[in-house]
C-alpha cells in the first residue's frame, strides 16, 4: 500500500515564484529534511490538485521539474516516487560560525544539473498532448484493446513520419520502411541485435555516445573508436581500418551535431564516408538525436538522404519535440531483411507499441500543434543559447575554448589546460552543481565537457557558470 503523505503547504500567489516551482521546492525541502524518504509515494496529480485547489497541469509541471532534477522518478502505472538516488549534499566539519553560515547558503540551494541535453519541460505541450490522448483513448481504446497492433507501429503514424522525413530531411522513405520504437535507445538496441553478431566490429566516434556503444557490445561486437576533430569523425582513420580489418559491419555516427562535441560532419567527409560505406558494404547507423532545434538557415540534411548511400539505418526521436517523458522514437531503413528481423524481435520484447499515444501525437501533428511548438521552442532555445554564449564569453573565454552551436541544446567546452576531472566534478558537487563526467564520453581521457542549457533557467545558468569559471580558474593554475 502506498504510504500516505500530506503536503503541509499554502500557495502564495503574490510571490514572483511560479506556483509549480513553489510546489516543487516544498517537496524538495521535505526530501532534504528526511520527512519524505527514498521510495515514498507522492499523491497523484489529480489528488494533489484537489488538495491545493489548483489546476492539475500546474502539479504536472511541478512533478516534471522534480523528475528533471532527479528528486523523484515516475514508475509507469504506479505513480511518482522519491528517488532512491538522491543527490548527495556534501557537508564538512566547521570550525567557525561564518563557515557554518556559508555552507548553509550552499546546501539550501537545489542541485543544478547540467543534464544530457534535455528540453525545457515548462514549454512542452503537455496540456495539448493530454487532451489528445484522452480523446483517442475514449474513442478507440475499446477496439484497440481487443487485439495487438502492427509490430512496427500504427500505419497512419508511420505515414506521417515518412512524410516528415521526406519533406523536411530530404529522405526518400515510405511507411513500410519505418518502425516506431519506445525511444531512440530501443531503436539502437533493436538494430544492434539484428545487424551484429559476436566477432563483428563497429566503428564509433570518440568521444561519443556510450549508451549506443553498450547496445553494440551487448551483441559481442567489438568497438573501434575513431577520433573527432572540428570537421567531425576522422575519415582517413576509418579508411585505414576498413583496409586492414575484414570484420567491420557498421559505422555509428551522429553527423548533424556530433555527440558530445556538437561539431557537424563536413560535406567532403560525408561524401567520402558514403563512398567507403558502399565500397566495403558497411551499414551506416545514423543517430539524428536533435535535428529539430536548429538556429541557422536550415539543418544539415542526413547522410541517409543521399540517394547514393546503399546501406543505412536512420534513428530519430520525438521525445525532445513533444515532451521529455514521451518515449516515442523511430528508425528507417531500406534493408527489408533487416527491418523484418527488427519486427520479429520487437514482437518478442514488446508485442506492439503504445498505439494510443502514437495516435495522440499524430493528432497533434495534424492539428499543427507540433509545428507551432517547434517554432516557439526554437525561438526560446536560440535566445537561451545566446544568453549562455554571452555568459561563457564573459567568464570562460580566457580559460576555455568553445564555439557558438548552430542548434541543439548544449555547448562543448574544452579548458586550455588538462584538468583532473574527478577533482573538477567533486568541487562542483560541493557547490550543488552537477556536470556529466567526461569519462562518460570515452574509454580514454577527454579534456572537455558538455554544458547543456535546455532545461535550466537563466538564474541557474548565470549562477552555475560563474561558479564553474571560478573552479576552472583555480584548478588551471
Amino acid at each position: 500500500m502506498l504510504r500516505p503523505w500530506k503536503l503541509e503547504f499554502e500557495i502564495d500567489k503574490k510571490l514572483d515564484k511560479a506556483v509549480y516551482l513553489q510546489i516543487a521546492d516544498t517537496i524538495i525541502t521535505d526530501i532534504r529534511s528526511g520527512r519524505l524518504k527514498a521510495g515514498d509515494a507522492l499523491p497523484g496529480s489529480r489528488n494533489m490538485a484537489t488538495m491545493l485547489k489548483i489546476n492539475r497541469h500546474t502539479v504536472v509541471e511541478a512533478y516534471q521539474v522534480l523528475i528533471n532534477e532527479e528528486w523523484v522518478i515516475s514508475k509507469e502505472r504506479r505513480g511518482i516516487f522519491v528517488s532512491d538516488n538522491i543527490p548527495v549534499m556534501h557537508s564538512k566539519r566547521m570550525n567557525s560560525i561564518s563557515e557554518v553560515q556559508n555552507i548553509q547558503v550552499t546546501t539550501d540551494r537545489m542541485m543544478i544539473n547540467f543534464d544530457d541535453g534535455h528540453p525545457d519541460s515548462k514549454i512542452a505541450p503537455v496540456t495539448e498532448l493530454a487532451r489528445a490522448y484522452r480523446q483517442i483513448f475514449g474513442i478507440k481504446a475499446k477496439w484497440q484493446m481487443m487485439g495487438y497492433g502492427d509490430e512496427h507501429g500504427d500505419i497512419e503514424f508511420r505515414k506521417t513520419i515518412s512524410k516528415m522525413l521526406n519533406h523536411q530531411r530530404g529522405m526518400q522513405i515510405n511507411e513500410n520502411e519505418i518502425s516506431i520504437t519506445r525511444g531512440s535507445q530501443m531503436g539502437m538496441f533493436l538494430v544492434a541485435q539484428t545487424l551484429l553478431t559476436s566477432g563483428d566490429c563497429v566503428i564509433v566516434e570518440d568521444p561519443g555516445y556510450q549508451p549506443a556503444w553498450q547496445a553494440f557490445e551487448y551483441t559481442g561486437a567489438t568497438l573501434l573508436p575513431v577520433s573527432v576533430d572540428e570537421e567531425g569523425i576522422d575519415i582517413q582513420s576509418i579508411e585505414n581500418l576498413l583496409i586492414h580489418r575484414k570484420n567491420i559491419k557498421a559505422i555509428y555516427i551522429t553527423p548533424h551535431r556530433q555527440y558530445p562535441t556538437t561539431v557537424t560532419l563536413s560535406l567532403s567527409r560525408r561524401l567520402k564516408l558514403i563512398e567507403l560505406s558502399n565500397q566495403y558494404n558497411i551499414t551506416i547507423i545514423e543517430d539524428d538525436y536533435d535535428n529539430e532545434f536548429h538556429f541557422g538557415y536550415r539543418p544539415i540534411l542526413p547522410l541517409s538522404s543521399f540517394p547514393e548511400l546503399n546501406n543505412y539505418v536512420y534513428i530519430g526521436t520525438l521525445s525532445k519535440v513533444v515532451a521529455p517523458a514521451l518515449r516515442i522514437g523511430y528508425l528507417a531503413t531500406k534493408n527489408e531483411n533487416l527491418l523484418k528481423k527488427i519486427g520479429n524481435l520487437r514482437k518478442i520484447i514488446d508485442v506492439h507499441g503504445d498505439v494510443i499515444m502514437e495516435q495522440a501525437v499524430l493528432q497533434l501533428i495534424r492539428e499543427g500543434a507540433v509545428k507551432k511548438h517547434i517554432k516557439k521552442a526554437t525561438v526560446h532555445y536560440k535566445n537561451k543559447r545566446d544568453f549562455v554564449y554571452n555568459l561563457l564569453t564573459k567568464h570562460l573565454k580566457n580559460i576555455a575554448d568553445f564555439t557558438l552551436p548552430e542548434g541543439g541544446l548544449a555547448f562543448w567546452i574544452v579548458p586550455k589546460v588538462v584538468l583532473d576531472w574527478d577533482v573538477v566534478t567533486t568541487f562542483l558537487s560541493d557547490k550543488n552543481i552537477r556536470i556529466i563526467h567526461p569519462k562518460q564520453y570515452s574509454r580514454s581521457s577527454v579534456n572537455g565537457f558538455r554544458l547543456s542549457y535546455g532545461s535550466l533557467g537563466e538564474e541557474q545558468l548565470e549562477q552555475s557558470i560563474e561558479v564553474l569559471s571560478e573552479i576552472l580558474i583555480k584548478l588551471s593554475k
